[in-house]
């Protein structure tokens, strides 16, 4: 049983954010501040990712954990009202995910997905990954 009213769980649900959370602004600091420059939710790549490098065609999302069905096997039975909805909501963004990652690697981006706890609990090693793909990617344009 929910312990809010319909009302005020409305309300909290459209409060969430889609774009510009709290641990997206945390990465997107830090790399702005270390002098890597990106485009925000670019419309231009498929699947909008949250950060993109398209000169180096390196494509980072931040995944929260619900959403996006972390150890979804395990937390799918979590779940207690309106349980159909959010089964299916949270599948067919988990199948989402791989459809965009799929098409993005297929056309030669390099695709990293971050939990948002990962972020919080690791930063500087989120951060490290993201410019290894980048100078990775350098490499094979050099070559």
């Amino acid at each position: 049983m929910d312990r809010h009213t319909k009302e005020q769980r409305s309300k909290n649900m459209k409060a969430v954010k889609n774009k510009g959370s709290k641990i997206e602004t945390i990465l997107s600091t830090e790399l702005w501040s270390k002098g890597y420059r990106y485009r925000k939710n670019n419309k231009k790549v498929y699947g909008k990712p949250d950060l993109t490098f398209a000169k180096y065609k390196v494509a980072v999302f931040v995944d929260g954990e619900f959403w996006h069905g972390k150890d979804w096997d395990l937390k799918r039975k979590e779940i207690k009202s309106n349980i159909a909805f959010w089964q299916k909501k949270i599948e067919s963004n988990i199948e989402r995910d791989k459809e965009v990652n799929q098409y993005l690697t297929e056309h030669g981006w390099t695709v990293l997905r971050f939990w948002g706890k990962d972020i919080l609990k690791s930063l500087d090693n989120c951060v490290k990954i993201i410019e290894d793909a980048i100078n990775a990617n350098k490499r094979k344009n050099i070559d």
